[in-house]
């Protein structure tokens, strides 16, 4: 069976060839993967229990993780940051639905214990939880962004 950064790879291939439709089999398992309106959808089964899960966008349209000014602006006050940063390869999503608001935003309040937001892995959706008590000093990513292992996710001047 394929892991997940192979899946992935497999994805982004895909999305940026002109292929429509992907096809593997292995021991069992079967991954179909489909264009559809820009998106590429992936399909898995495992004997016989099918899994489906839409894939975002290719990465080229994605906003950039962090810019300069804001690194040097945190650099230049000197004060204590925390980087929290996604445990898993997965989708970021700030909010618990589309319309909920945000878990936090620019200026929140955390403590150890707050869901700052979610990671979405495979139809899992993660609650990440801030690991630091302080404030949100910047969001690094958008919503519905992919995300690495150990991407940073928000910066916090920690208390």
């Amino acid at each position: 069976m394929l892991n997940i950064d192979e899946i992935r790879q497999l994805i982004k291939l895909i999305d940026e060839s002109s292929i429509n439709e992907f096809t593997y089999e292995n021991e069992g398992s079967k991954v179909e993967l489909k264009k559809q309106s820009g998106t590429v959808q992936t399909i898995q089964q495992v004997a016989a229990a099918p899994v489906q899960a839409p894939a975002p966008e290719a990465q080229a349209k994605q906003a950039p993780v962090q810019d300069a000014p804001a690194k040097e602006e945190a650099a230049k006050e000197g004060g204590n940051f925390h980087k929290i940063t996604s445990p898993m390869v997965g989708t970021f999503y700030a909010s618990s639905s589309p319309e909920a608001d945000p878990y936090v935003t620019v200026g929140s309040k955390v403590t150890e214990s707050s869901v700052v937001c979610i990671v979405e892995a495979m139809k899992l959706f993660n609650e990440i939880e801030a690991e630091v008590k302080g404030e949100i000093v910047e969001v690094l990513v958008e919503n519905g962004q992919l995300v690495e292992y150990g991407q940073p996710l928000f910066l916090v001047k920690a208390e």
